[in-house]
């Protein structure tokens, strides 16, 4: 599968409004922080509870555009909603999603996160020195 998350990353590449999406500083202050590992779970329940159902409610406008790693790394990767998931992932809009096209859905988000981080010298792991 990976070389399938690669060829559509690249594609989403081409697409001006796709290669804008970048995290910003809050946003890699949270990954770094909490790691990936964490996002990914956030990835997960943001997943089911916004895209999986067949009609979603707002969907279209489910997704933000800030305030959270996965907001960013949704836009970037055409996951946002379910119209972009027909597009770049050619998963049928009117279905709920199945466990292996979330699962496909979440290895997007995670290349794209780890991607990311590498270009941006972000490390994905919790920082250990801080404790709350």
């Amino acid at each position: 599968m990976t070389s399938e998350v690669d060829e559509l990353l690249a594609r989403l590449r081409t697409s001006r409004f796709r290669s804008r999406f970048h995290l910003d500083a809050q946003s890699r202050a949270y990954l770094q922080s909490r790691g990936l590992p964490v996002v990914m779970e956030h990835a997960a329940a943001f997943l089911r509870e916004r895209l999986v159902p067949a009609r979603p409610p707002k969907d279209g406008k489910q997704t933000p555009m800030r305030g959270h790693p996965v907001f960013i790394a949704q836009h970037a990767t055409g996951s946002c909603c379910r119209s972009c998931l027909a597009k770049w992932h050619h998963i049928e809009k009117n279905a709920p999603l199945t466990e292996q096209e979330q699962m496909e859905i979440l290895a997007v988000i995670r290349a794209w996160l780890e991607r990311e981080a590498l270009e941006r010298g972000i490390a994905t792991t919790p920082d250990q020195g801080q404790l709350f």
